[in-house]
């Protein structure tokens, strides 16, 4: 939205001369704008809906935000009308459906396209040691907690695989051992995701911001026909287990305690009484000494009777004795 009140705007109708929005605009003339800015985005909206495919209604969105956030505690905002319908499109023609409110109305009898509904609506950016600092963290935590056998880490967004693995590697590299003490859990809502992340193959793109080291030490590159690809290394991978994991489910099915979660760029997608919940289930798996990660855009400010923050969006317990 900010960038479009940059833009040189014309009248409503779109005739006459455009002109320039500068700061100290009278009262009267803001309001042109805002008008000529709801008009724009409404012919913007209109005429994309004249492309559709399928007759797509806003009684059609309002049910699937109440799916999504009811199934996945998902939270999606007015404006992701398009992108919904963009990646929901893809099903109706894969089924057959002439409309949405037929495949929303087969939807809900239906267990596997359920799945597939949740996987075409999360999202799934992630990367190599994205956010590095926190690995950094975590790969002192490791160290100074290496007397413990064995080391539990939870990765409670996993996506494709990049988040567990850059976890396993630097478990590798601070305790020094190919074969270090420690079990990572990596878990996604997304079936699709999950399956990619136990493949553990990646395109060269997607590890060459690691130094090269790191990459012959951790990566197997293909050859042949796999020219261009890498897979990672049997020792990493005996190091994670991964898992279908839905944060609203009432059993999430994990014992014990961790040393360390990483939540990150999750919380983002849950509403703040969300949010809340799911922070008090982690506590009690987190060890009186365990530290929870965090996305850098994400703060726990509303949870402070829960998590303290120690900086760098990396938190630890409420309770825990300052180290």
């Amino acid at each position: 939205m900010g960038g479009i009140l940059n833009h040189r705007i014309g009248s409503a109708s779109g005739a006459g001369p455009a002109r320039d929005v500068r700061p100290g605009t009278s009262p009267t003339s803001a309001k042109e704008l805002s008008r000529a800015v709801q008009a724009k985005l409404a012919d913007e909206s209109r005429s994309a809906a004249r492309m559709r495919e399928f007759v797509f209604t806003d009684a059609d969105f309002e049910k699937i935000r109440k799916l999504i956030y009811q199934h996945a505690g998902i939270s999606l905002a007015p404006v992701k009308q398009d992108m919904v319908y963009s990646r929901l499109a893809r099903r109706l023609r894969a089924r057959g459906d002439k409309t949405f409110a037929e495949y929303l109305a087969r939807l809900e009898k239906d267990a596997a396209e359920w799945e597939t509904f949740v996987n075409s609506l999360t999202t799934n950016l992630t990367s190599f040691y994205r956010e590095s600092h926190h690995f950094d963290i975590l790969a002192e935590h490791l160290v100074k907690r290496s007397a413990t056998k064995p080391l539990r880490i939870w990765c409670a967004a996993a996506s494709t695989g990049e988040e567990p693995y850059s976890i396993a590697i630097t478990a590798c590299e601070a305790l020094r051992t190919l074969s270090p003490a420690v079990e990572i859990w990596a878990s996604d809502i997304d079936t699709n995701v999950l399956a990619h992340g136990q493949q553990g193959v990646y395109s060269m793109d997607r590890i060459e911001r690691m130094s090269r080291e790191r990459v012959e030490r951790f990566f197997l590159r293909g050859k042949g026909d796999r020219q261009g690809f890498a897979k990672v290394r049997p020792e990493l991978q005996k190091l994670i287990r991964f898992l279908r994991i839905n944060l609203l489910d009432r059993d999430w099915g994990l014992n014990g305690q961790f040393d360390a979660i990483f939540c990150r760029n999750v919380m983002i997608y849950f509403d703040k009484p969300t949010q809340y919940q799911i922070l008090k289930r982690f506590v009690p798996l987190l060890k009186p000494d365990g530290l929870l990660f965090a996305g850098h855009s994400e703060s726990f400010m509303h949870a402070s009777d829960l998590l303290r923050s120690r900086g760098r969006t990396v938190y630890e317990r409420a309770d825990a004795s300052r180290s």
